[in-house]
Protein backbone atom coordinates (compact mmCIF):
# COMPACT_ATOMS: atom_id res chain seq x y z
CA UNK A 1 0.00 0.00 0.00
CA UNK A 2 1.33 3.47 -0.96
CA UNK A 3 0.35 4.61 2.37
CA UNK A 4 2.45 2.47 4.14
CA UNK A 5 5.41 3.37 1.37
CA UNK A 6 8.91 3.64 3.64
CA UNK A 7 10.17 7.51 3.25
CA UNK A 8 12.97 6.31 1.66
CA UNK A 9 10.86 4.76 -1.22
CA UNK A 10 9.46 8.36 -1.47
CA UNK A 11 12.31 11.44 -0.52
CA UNK A 12 15.37 10.33 -2.82
CA UNK A 13 16.34 10.80 -5.64
CA UNK A 14 14.37 8.89 -9.00
CA UNK A 15 15.15 8.57 -12.42
CA UNK A 16 12.42 9.67 -15.31
CA UNK A 17 11.05 6.22 -15.04
CA UNK A 18 11.02 5.76 -11.54
CA UNK A 19 9.26 9.32 -10.62
CA UNK A 20 6.73 8.14 -13.39
CA UNK A 21 6.11 4.61 -12.24
CA UNK A 22 5.99 5.61 -8.60
CA UNK A 23 3.75 8.81 -9.44
CA UNK A 24 0.88 6.18 -11.40
CA UNK A 25 1.13 3.82 -8.38
CA UNK A 26 0.40 6.67 -6.15
CA UNK A 27 -2.35 8.00 -8.44
CA UNK A 28 -4.25 4.68 -8.41
CA UNK A 29 -3.98 4.55 -5.11
CA UNK A 30 -5.91 8.38 -4.13
CA UNK A 31 -8.06 7.70 -7.05
CA UNK A 32 -9.27 4.72 -4.99
CA UNK A 33 -8.75 5.79 -1.18
CA UNK A 34 -9.08 9.74 -1.28
CA UNK A 35 -12.52 10.30 -1.46
CA UNK A 36 -12.53 14.04 -2.43
CA UNK A 37 -9.69 13.10 -5.23
CA UNK A 38 -12.34 10.46 -6.22
CA UNK A 39 -15.74 12.35 -6.08
CA UNK A 40 -13.10 14.73 -8.53
CA UNK A 41 -12.69 12.24 -11.09
CA UNK A 42 -15.82 10.68 -11.20
CA UNK A 43 -17.48 14.41 -11.60
CA UNK A 44 -15.10 14.16 -14.76
CA UNK A 45 -15.83 10.65 -16.17
CA UNK A 46 -12.25 9.64 -16.16
CA UNK A 47 -11.71 5.87 -16.13
CA UNK A 48 -8.85 5.72 -13.54
CA UNK A 49 -7.64 2.47 -15.02
CA UNK A 50 -6.89 4.13 -18.80
CA UNK A 51 -4.09 6.93 -17.14
CA UNK A 52 -0.75 5.59 -18.31
CA UNK A 53 1.31 8.64 -18.36
CA UNK A 54 1.83 11.64 -16.16
CA UNK A 55 -0.15 14.46 -18.83
CA UNK A 56 -3.29 12.35 -18.40
CA UNK A 57 -3.35 12.67 -14.89
CA UNK A 58 -5.97 15.06 -13.74
CA UNK A 59 -4.77 17.47 -10.99
CA UNK A 60 -6.84 18.65 -8.12
CA UNK A 61 -7.89 22.36 -7.66
CA UNK A 62 -6.01 24.09 -5.03
CA UNK A 63 -9.20 26.12 -3.72
CA UNK A 64 -10.63 22.46 -2.74
CA UNK A 65 -8.34 22.55 0.03
CA UNK A 66 -10.40 25.28 2.00
CA UNK A 67 -13.71 23.74 1.65
CA UNK A 68 -12.93 19.74 1.85
CA UNK A 69 -10.77 17.51 4.02
CA UNK A 70 -8.14 16.60 0.99
CA UNK A 71 -7.39 13.23 2.91
CA UNK A 72 -5.91 9.85 1.80
CA UNK A 73 -7.55 7.36 4.29
CA UNK A 74 -9.20 8.18 7.31
CA UNK A 75 -6.54 9.74 10.38
CA UNK A 76 -5.64 11.67 12.88
CA UNK A 77 -3.42 14.08 11.56
CA UNK A 78 -0.24 14.90 14.11
CA UNK A 79 -0.81 18.62 12.33
CA UNK A 80 -2.58 20.62 10.36
CA UNK A 81 -1.19 23.58 8.36
CA UNK A 82 -3.37 26.47 7.80
CA UNK A 83 -2.77 29.09 4.82
CA UNK A 84 -3.05 32.53 5.70
CA UNK A 85 -5.71 34.73 4.60
CA UNK A 86 -7.13 38.17 4.29
CA UNK A 87 -10.37 39.41 6.27
CA UNK A 88 -13.27 37.01 4.77
CA UNK A 89 -11.42 34.15 2.95
CA UNK A 90 -11.26 30.58 3.98
CA UNK A 91 -8.19 29.46 5.06
CA UNK A 92 -6.82 26.24 3.00
CA UNK A 93 -6.09 23.18 5.63
CA UNK A 94 -3.54 20.56 5.35
CA UNK A 95 -3.66 17.62 7.45
CA UNK A 96 -0.76 15.98 7.52
CA UNK A 97 -0.63 12.35 8.90
CA UNK A 98 3.31 12.25 10.30
CA UNK A 99 5.50 15.18 10.51
CA UNK A 100 8.69 12.65 9.35
CA UNK A 101 7.85 13.36 5.87
CA UNK A 102 7.70 16.63 5.85
CA UNK A 103 10.84 17.10 7.54
CA UNK A 104 12.54 14.59 5.99
CA UNK A 105 10.79 16.74 2.10
CA UNK A 106 12.06 20.35 3.22
CA UNK A 107 15.54 18.97 4.89
CA UNK A 108 16.33 16.90 1.86
CA UNK A 109 15.34 19.59 -0.53
CA UNK A 110 16.93 22.50 1.19
CA UNK A 111 20.69 20.43 1.24
CA UNK A 112 20.16 19.40 -2.00
CA UNK A 113 20.90 22.45 -3.53
CA UNK A 114 22.19 24.47 -0.30
CA UNK A 115 24.76 21.79 0.87
CA UNK A 116 23.88 20.73 5.43
CA UNK A 117 22.04 23.25 7.13
CA UNK A 118 24.16 22.18 10.47
CA UNK A 119 26.70 24.71 8.35
CA UNK A 120 24.58 27.75 8.11
CA UNK A 121 23.40 30.32 10.32
CA UNK A 122 19.44 30.83 10.18
CA UNK A 123 17.99 34.28 10.41
CA UNK A 124 14.49 34.53 9.96
CA UNK A 125 12.19 37.33 9.34
CA UNK A 126 8.58 36.17 8.67
CA UNK A 127 6.33 38.52 10.42
CA UNK A 128 2.84 38.06 8.59
CA UNK A 129 3.38 34.35 9.72
CA UNK A 130 4.74 34.44 13.11
CA UNK A 131 1.85 36.07 14.06
CA UNK A 132 -0.48 33.80 13.14
CA UNK A 133 -0.62 29.62 13.75
CA UNK A 134 -0.33 26.74 11.86
CA UNK A 135 2.26 28.06 9.35
CA UNK A 136 4.21 25.55 7.41
CA UNK A 137 7.07 27.93 6.90
CA UNK A 138 7.35 28.68 10.42
CA UNK A 139 7.62 25.35 11.14
CA UNK A 140 10.01 23.96 8.44
CA UNK A 141 11.96 27.75 9.64
CA UNK A 142 11.74 26.57 13.36
CA UNK A 143 13.37 23.16 12.58
CA UNK A 144 16.30 24.72 10.51
CA UNK A 145 17.28 26.55 13.19
CA UNK A 146 17.29 23.71 15.68
CA UNK A 147 19.05 21.64 13.34
CA UNK A 148 21.98 24.21 12.75
CA UNK A 149 24.50 24.35 15.23
CA UNK A 150 24.45 28.18 16.23
CA UNK A 151 23.08 30.06 19.13
CA UNK A 152 22.21 33.20 16.98
CA UNK A 153 20.49 31.62 14.81
CA UNK A 154 16.04 32.22 15.57
CA UNK A 155 13.06 34.49 14.40
CA UNK A 156 13.72 38.27 14.23
CA UNK A 157 10.00 39.47 14.34
CA UNK A 158 10.61 43.19 14.17
CA UNK A 159 13.97 43.38 15.93
CA UNK A 160 15.76 44.74 13.02
CA UNK A 161 18.62 45.83 15.52
CA UNK A 162 19.27 42.74 16.66
CA UNK A 163 19.04 41.22 13.27
CA UNK A 164 21.73 43.57 11.70
CA UNK A 165 24.12 43.03 14.59
CA UNK A 166 23.38 39.52 14.14
CA UNK A 167 24.05 39.94 10.40
CA UNK A 168 27.31 42.03 11.27
CA UNK A 169 29.08 39.51 13.43
CA UNK A 170 28.11 36.89 10.92
CA UNK A 171 29.83 38.63 8.02
CA UNK A 172 32.59 39.70 10.53
CA UNK A 173 33.24 35.65 11.38
CA UNK A 174 33.43 34.91 7.62
CA UNK A 175 30.38 32.34 8.26
CA UNK A 176 27.71 31.65 5.90
CA UNK A 177 24.01 32.20 6.73
CA UNK A 178 20.83 32.04 5.53
CA UNK A 179 18.17 34.88 5.85
CA UNK A 180 15.10 34.00 5.07
CA UNK A 181 12.44 36.49 4.45
CA UNK A 182 8.55 37.39 3.84
CA UNK A 183 9.02 40.08 0.61
CA UNK A 184 7.54 42.65 2.61
CA UNK A 185 9.73 41.80 5.79
CA UNK A 186 13.04 41.86 3.65
CA UNK A 187 11.97 45.27 2.27
CA UNK A 188 11.33 47.02 5.14
CA UNK A 189 14.40 45.81 6.82
CA UNK A 190 16.23 46.82 3.87
CA UNK A 191 14.78 50.52 3.78
CA UNK A 192 16.43 50.85 7.34
CA UNK A 193 20.11 49.89 7.11
CA UNK A 194 22.41 49.24 3.51
CA UNK A 195 24.98 46.24 3.64
CA UNK A 196 27.52 44.78 1.58
CA UNK A 197 27.19 41.07 2.49
CA UNK A 198 29.18 38.52 1.62
CA UNK A 199 28.88 35.33 3.27
CA UNK A 200 24.85 35.80 3.23
CA UNK A 201 21.92 33.39 1.11
CA UNK A 202 19.71 35.99 1.16
CA UNK A 203 15.73 34.55 0.41
CA UNK A 204 12.75 35.95 -0.25
CA UNK A 205 9.37 33.78 0.55
CA UNK A 206 5.74 34.96 -0.10
CA UNK A 207 4.10 37.90 -1.29
CA UNK A 208 3.20 41.38 0.54
CA UNK A 209 0.44 39.65 2.40
CA UNK A 210 -1.19 43.21 2.21
CA UNK A 211 1.00 44.77 3.73
CA UNK A 212 2.88 46.74 0.70
CA UNK A 213 2.22 47.32 -2.93
CA UNK A 214 3.11 44.34 -4.98
CA UNK A 215 5.54 44.21 -7.21
CA UNK A 216 7.04 42.07 -10.19
CA UNK A 217 9.86 39.62 -8.14
CA UNK A 218 12.44 41.20 -11.22
CA UNK A 219 11.74 44.97 -9.44
CA UNK A 220 11.81 43.17 -5.43
CA UNK A 221 15.09 41.16 -6.63
CA UNK A 222 16.85 44.35 -7.87
CA UNK A 223 16.15 46.54 -4.88
CA UNK A 224 17.06 43.87 -2.37
CA UNK A 225 20.33 43.32 -4.25
CA UNK A 226 21.15 46.81 -4.17
CA UNK A 227 20.15 46.80 -0.24
CA UNK A 228 22.27 43.83 0.94
CA UNK A 229 24.89 44.12 -1.74
CA UNK A 230 24.86 40.67 -2.98
CA UNK A 231 24.41 39.72 -6.74
CA UNK A 232 21.78 37.62 -5.94
CA UNK A 233 18.59 37.09 -4.45
CA UNK A 234 17.33 33.86 -3.66
CA UNK A 235 13.68 32.10 -3.74
CA UNK A 236 11.70 30.10 -2.11
CA UNK A 237 8.60 28.23 -3.82
CA UNK A 238 6.05 26.63 -1.36
CA UNK A 239 2.43 26.27 0.02
CA UNK A 240 0.24 25.08 2.37
CA UNK A 241 -1.04 22.28 0.20
CA UNK A 242 2.57 21.16 -0.66
CA UNK A 243 5.17 19.08 1.70
CA UNK A 244 8.00 20.24 -0.81
CA UNK A 245 9.41 22.98 -1.77
CA UNK A 246 11.36 24.46 -5.46
CA UNK A 247 14.18 26.43 -5.01
CA UNK A 248 15.40 29.38 -7.03
CA UNK A 249 19.03 30.63 -6.61
CA UNK A 250 18.96 32.88 -9.72
CA UNK A 251 16.40 34.97 -11.97
CA UNK A 252 13.30 33.60 -10.61
CA UNK A 253 14.22 30.07 -12.12
CA UNK A 254 13.00 27.78 -9.92
CA UNK A 255 14.39 23.72 -9.03
CA UNK A 256 12.61 21.24 -7.64
CA UNK A 257 13.19 18.55 -5.47
CA UNK A 258 13.47 14.54 -7.53
CA UNK A 259 10.41 13.43 -6.03
CA UNK A 260 8.45 16.84 -7.24
CA UNK A 261 7.54 17.69 -10.77
CA UNK A 262 5.61 20.82 -12.12
CA UNK A 263 3.80 20.83 -15.35
CA UNK A 264 1.76 23.64 -17.04
CA UNK A 265 -1.72 23.74 -18.07
CA UNK A 266 -3.33 25.67 -20.74
CA UNK A 267 -5.45 28.56 -19.38
CA UNK A 268 -8.52 28.06 -21.20
CA UNK A 269 -8.12 23.96 -20.70
CA UNK A 270 -7.37 23.06 -17.05
CA UNK A 271 -7.47 19.45 -18.58
CA UNK A 272 -4.60 20.38 -21.17
CA UNK A 273 -1.64 19.63 -19.28
CA UNK A 274 1.85 20.64 -21.15
CA UNK A 275 5.25 19.56 -20.48
CA UNK A 276 6.60 23.34 -21.15
CA UNK A 277 5.40 26.57 -22.01
CA UNK A 278 3.18 28.96 -20.14
CA UNK A 279 0.07 28.31 -18.21
CA UNK A 280 -1.20 27.27 -14.52
CA UNK A 281 1.04 25.71 -12.64
CA UNK A 282 0.55 21.68 -11.79
CA UNK A 283 2.24 19.86 -9.69
CA UNK A 284 3.23 16.45 -8.80
CA UNK A 285 4.72 16.24 -5.00
CA UNK A 286 5.54 12.63 -3.77
CA UNK A 287 5.44 13.66 -0.39
CA UNK A 288 1.78 14.59 -0.85
CA UNK A 289 1.10 10.56 0.16
CA UNK A 290 -1.70 11.24 2.51
CA UNK A 291 -2.95 14.37 0.92
CA UNK A 292 -3.09 14.72 -2.81
CA UNK A 293 -0.16 14.14 -4.70
CA UNK A 294 -1.35 16.15 -7.63
CA UNK A 295 -2.30 20.12 -7.36
CA UNK A 296 -3.49 22.52 -9.42
CA UNK A 297 -2.00 25.50 -8.75
CA UNK A 298 -3.39 28.98 -9.18
CA UNK A 299 -0.18 30.48 -10.15
CA UNK A 300 0.71 31.30 -13.69
CA UNK A 301 3.98 30.50 -14.81
CA UNK A 302 6.55 29.34 -17.62
CA UNK A 303 7.71 25.95 -17.87
CA UNK A 304 11.29 25.46 -19.07
CA UNK A 305 12.23 22.08 -21.31
CA UNK A 306 14.41 21.12 -18.44
CA UNK A 307 12.01 21.08 -15.85
CA UNK A 308 12.94 24.15 -13.69
CA UNK A 309 10.05 26.71 -14.22
CA UNK A 310 9.85 30.40 -13.23
CA UNK A 311 6.74 31.98 -11.22
CA UNK A 312 4.57 34.65 -13.38
CA UNK A 313 1.82 35.92 -10.91
CA UNK A 314 -1.51 34.46 -9.99
CA UNK A 315 -4.53 33.75 -12.00
CA UNK A 316 -7.54 36.71 -12.27
CA UNK A 317 -10.16 35.47 -9.69
CA UNK A 318 -8.16 33.15 -8.33
CA UNK A 319 -10.67 32.19 -5.93
CA UNK A 320 -13.22 30.85 -8.27
CA UNK A 321 -11.32 28.96 -11.25
CA UNK A 322 -10.99 25.85 -11.09
CA UNK A 323 -14.04 25.24 -8.86
CA UNK A 324 -16.23 25.50 -12.33
CA UNK A 325 -14.89 21.72 -12.96
CA UNK A 326 -17.27 20.37 -10.22
CA UNK A 327 -19.90 20.91 -7.72
CA UNK A 328 -19.66 19.14 -4.72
Amino acid sequence: MVSHFPISKIIKEHTPNQFKELALELFQYQAKNNSVYCDFLSHLNIDVQKIANLESIPFLPISLFKTHKVKTNNFEPEITFLSSATTGQKQSNHFVKSTEIYEESFIKGFENLYGPIKNLKIFGLLPSYLERSGSSLVYMVKKMIEICQFEESGFFLNDFEALKNAILTSEKEKQPYLLIGVSFGLLDFSEKFNFSLKHAIVMETGGMKGRRKEITRSELHETLKNSFGVKQIHSEYGMTELLSQAYAKQNGIFETPPWMKVFVRETNDPLATLTKGRGGLNIIDLANVDSCAFIATEDLGNLYPNGTFEVLGRFDNAEVRGCTLMVF
